[in-house]
């Protein structure tokens, strides 16, 4: 029987002890694993409670069920220690009844967007001015040029292809879920030959790659610390989404989603970067003991 320290389920360093032989990977040939029995001693739980718990073949079992533990002082730290997931219980049980009684709109009427009824007054004005559409139009495509030149700046000349890769994941992803459901064409939509893409061609609506673009090139820009360009990005990109939903070129779930997706787009080109690179680490390390 021997005696090793590991760390914990609960990032403390305790004292374990193992029953059986030390742990060996599983036979790949018939997929067993060894029995290994680990028992730790006793440690605060995420509740502040003690207890002691067991684990069995790399998986995690106390001898009662955790909410046995809880007391008033454990509730009572929860919605103070976890205010935001606390509001979004309450927003949880909110839609709930919002959706269980909300009115669906008959398929006969146009999507309710709420985006839409908050520019009611710019569509307008808009709709009635041809040139300032046009105007405002050629300015952003400037912008979605400003993205793109960036982008591919950064992996060209500074040598840094994170941006790119994020956007094409982004691109296609939206290409494939574009293509996958194709929203109606919103009944006032105001068209330009100056917008982007360029000569009033069509276009997925589902989800917006101007703001997702705008997203990417943000936040590449801070971790640059190139913040000053990055505000004006974020402002300029603002500014696109209340031109789009007034000009009815995008449905407001578009310009969230497109929010979002250069978010997670972004993260995943970082880890697929993170691979990459680890990777060739491991085979020049590797290459080196060789020779």
């Amino acid at each position: 029987m021997k005696r090793v320290s590991s760390p914990n389920v609960f990032s403390t360093t305790a004292t374990t002890t193992l029953l059986t032989s030390p742990y060996r990977p599983p036979d790949k040939g018939n997929c067993r694993s060894n029995n290994v029995k680990v028992m730790g001693n006793k440690k605060a739980g995420v509740h502040g409670n003690v207890a002691d718990y067991h684990v069995f073949n790399g998986g995690v079992h106390s001898g009662k069920p955790s909410f046995m533990k809880w007391t008033l002082n454990d509730v009572v730290n929860v919605v103070r220690s976890h205010r935001i997931p606390c509001v979004f219980a309450v927003g949880l049980v909110f839609f709930m009844y919002v959706e269980y009684t909300i009115r669906m709109v008959p398929h006969s009427s146009p999507p309710l967007d709420w985006g839409f009824l908050l520019t009611r007054s710019f569509h307008r004005a808009l709709a009635s001015r041809p040139l300032l559409n046009t105007v405002l139009a050629a300015l952003n495509t400037v912008f979605v040029l400003m993205q793109t030149v960036y982008i591919v700046w950064a992996w060209v000349i500074e040598g840094r292809p994170r941006a790119t890769i994020s956007a094409l994941f982004m691109f296609t992803c939206r290409g494939i879920l574009g293509c996958s459901t194709q929203l109606p064409l919103p009944q006032e939509f105001l068209g330009s030959g100056v917008d982007f893409p360029v000569g009033n061609v069509s276009f997925f609506l589902f989800f917006s790659g101007h703001v997702a673009g705008a997203v990417i090139a943000s936040l590449d820009m801070r971790r640059m610390q190139r913040r000053g360009m990055a505000w004006l990005f974020d402002i300029l990109n603002v500014l696109q989404s209340l031109r789009l939903l007034a000009t009815r070129g995008h449905y407001t779930i578009d310009l969230a989603v497109g929010l979002g997706a250069g978010i997670l787009f972004d993260f995943l080109a970082g880890k697929y970067e993170q691979s990459k690179t680890t990777k060739t680490s491991t085979f020049s390390r590797s290459m080196k003991e060789i020779c």
